[in-house]
């Protein structure tokens, strides 16, 4: 095995367990169904902007129903035997999400959904046939219970509103600026490939060209492509930006933002270092209660607009707004925040220790209610 793949093997974890494969889901049904309360948190609260907000809300429902999905394909996978048998894997380092094959694979799935259910039995036939066999034939009806969880595993899929790998741009209209100037605002997301975590993107830009961007489908479709191109979590928001600046004379980015929706942190499920391993060690909390979920966002803005000039035309230039102090030119971004999701008895471990590290994170406390307590 070659090193790159003994360094893989060790951040991945395979869940030969089912029981503990149901708890993984249980936690993320948990996780994923807070997410869109925290996200209009941030938007009621000043954090992010409400359209912002809504748009992570989108995301985290599409994250929802992907682990619902997933969690129909494993939900019987382990017991059955042969090369059917199957096992979820995660990233237990810096991740606690399904590692990128997972959601790869389930895309790959959900193009093939349609057809597969043509050559399915229907639910109820599935179930009066596994009521047969348990009275009659007194038998566990493996098999059985394996064809209505792919089943329904399809039906899911066949629904839609999935978080996939690539999520391409959509495009929405901001107004018009000054007559032919025209705003708009972009968003698009991926599942990173290096670090396992769903990752949304919002950038707002200024169209100055000829033809509105939104009726131009030539110029749409290249920005579209290269922004996926430029998805990864590897680039600085600088080098994104700048490569719109330059590739499009007539786009004028403004503002991008980039929100890792991850990791999550679990010291039954994941590997941690540093202050949050001995929160969770510490806090001791139940199965439901054992995590911790970090979101960071990235915001770079332009500062002033210089005009190059060239032999035939001007054109313009953004100057984005990087402190140097706070270190965001090395970051290649105005700002970044984090936040911290956390269950109500990890928070009151945290507050206790009061790691400095910890201090400027804004926090998101789940009361044993299910409110959200900022904090």
């Amino acid at each position: 095995m070659t090193e790159l793949g003994e360094a893989l093997t060790r951040d991945h974890r395979v869940l030969s367990d089912e029981i503990e494969t149901r708890r993984y889901f249980a936690k993320f049904a948990r996780i994923t169904g807070l997410m869109g309360s925290v996200a209009r948190e941030m938007g009621q609260g000043g954090a992010l902007a409400p359209s912002d907000s809504e748009i992570l809300v989108r995301y985290a429902e599409a994250l929802a129903a992907t682990f619902r999905a997933l969690s129909l394909k494993y939900l019987i996978a382990g017991r059955i035997g042969g090369p059917a048998q199957r096992h979820l894997t995660i990233d237990l380092h810096e991740s606690g999400f399904p590692i990128y094959q997972e959601l790869a694979t389930m895309a790959n799935d959900a193009a093939q959904a349609p057809a597969r259910l043509a050559t399915m039995a229907p639910a109820e036939e599935l179930k009066d046939r596994m009521v047969r066999q348990i009275v009659g034939a007194r038998e566990v009806p493996v098999d059985l219970q394996y064809a209505l969880s792919q089943r329904l595993y399809c039906e899911a899929l066949a629904v839609g509103g999935l978080f996939f790998p690539a999520m391409p741009p959509e495009l929405r209209g901001l107004g018009e600026i000054g007559g032919t100037r025209r705003s708009y605002r972009l968003h698009w997301a991926v599942y990173d490939s290096q670090l396992n975590v769903p990752v949304v993107h919002i950038l707002e830009l200024e169209d100055s060209g000829r033809q509105a961007l939104a009726q131009d489908e030539g110029r749409l479709a290249r920005l579209q492509a290269h922004l996926m191109a430029q998805a990864g979590s590897g680039l600085k928001l600088v080098t994104i930006a700048r490569g719109i600046d330059t590739d499009f004379a007539d786009l004028h980015p403004k503002r991008l933002r980039r929100i890792h929706l991850g990791p999550m942190y679990s010291s039954v499920y994941t590997l941690q270092t540093g202050p949050i391993r001995e929160v969770l060690e510490q806090a001791r909390s139940s199965e439901g209660d054992d995590w911790a979920l970090a979101w960071t966002i990235e915001e770079l803005e332009s500062a002033r607009v210089e005009l190059e000039k060239g032999w035939f035309s001007t054109t313009e230039r953004q100057v984005f707004a990087l402190d140097p102090l706070a270190g965001a030119e090395d970051l290649g971004a105005t700002r970044m925040r984090r936040a911290i999701i956390l269950p109500q008895l990890p928070y009151q471990v945290l507050a206790e220790q009061d790691p400095p590290g910890f201090r400027d994170v804004r926090k998101f406390v789940v009361g044993r209610d299910g409110r959200i307590i900022v904090q």
